[in-house]
């Protein structure tokens, strides 16, 4: 299976680009646009198995977005004037992974705790508690881990939260979104290959449909 990576860079004097980017609802706007460079018919688990994954990052150049999949996006359906976009095999890379690599990773991700019934009952905690600060970052190395790396370096910073209804009618306008979002870069070291690649496939945590879970990797060339 061949997997996509879509590079999209926005115009920021858009319109389209600024509704689907702006605000803490712009990630669930923003999956709406994405998913539509797909056919449709696919049923209620049509990101699943698409494998879409994406996420908006600021760059010295402006706002770019990636965009991951398991089929070729048309990107021909994006609006005029949208921006430019430029797909590419993620095969190469996925292939070239062996152990003792070493890379550099990114990944915006929702870092969470679910506490059991007795605990949440006891302190009063909601089913899914965000994690912040040191406890992200020891959840982020136990997902580093699990997907096949040893972290060597790490840097986090928060970022805001998406927040939203799901959808603009029906049932969907009435459920609410909300993610905690945590940004982890830095280096690590490949322990297991194949689970690596797994996991770049799969994504990581929670909101993968609302810009978290893309777990990105390239080779650290001057690592030491």
């Amino acid at each position: 299976m061949t997997v996509w990576l879509t590079r999209i860079v926005p115009d920021p004097r858009s319109a389209d680009v600024r509704n689907d980017t702006g605000g803490s609802a712009g990630a669930i706007r923003l999956h709406r646009r994405l998913m539509s460079l797909f056919p449709d018919g696919l049923g209620d688990q049509a990101r699943h198995q698409l494998g879409v994954l994406f996420r908006a990052e600021d760059t010295p150049t402006g706002l770019h977005i990636l965009l991951q999949s398991a089929r070729e996006p048309d990107v021909t359906k994006l609006p005029e004037g949208y921006g430019t976009a430029v797909s590419r095999p993620l095969d190469p890379l996925l292939n070239a992974l062996r152990p003792g690599l070493t890379v550099r990773y990114r990944c915006v991700a929702s870092a969470v705790r679910k506490p059991g019934a007795t605990t949440r009952e006891l302190y009063g905690l909601p089913a899914v508690v965000p994690l912040q600060g040191a406890a992200a970052d020891a959840w982020w190395i136990r997902q580093a881990e699990a997907a096949g790396l040893k972290p060597l370096t790490q840097h986090s910073a928060p970022l805001d939260s998406v927040r939203g209804a799901r959808g603009n009618k029906g049932s969907a306008a009435e459920q609410r979104i909300r993610h905690s979002r945590t940004r982890f870069d830095g280096t690590a070291a490949i322990i297991d290959a194949d689970r690596l690649q797994a996991v770049i496939t799969d994504g990581i945590g929670r909101g993968k449909s609302y810009g978290c879970g893309l777990l990105s990797i390239a080779p650290a060339r001057d690592a030491g």
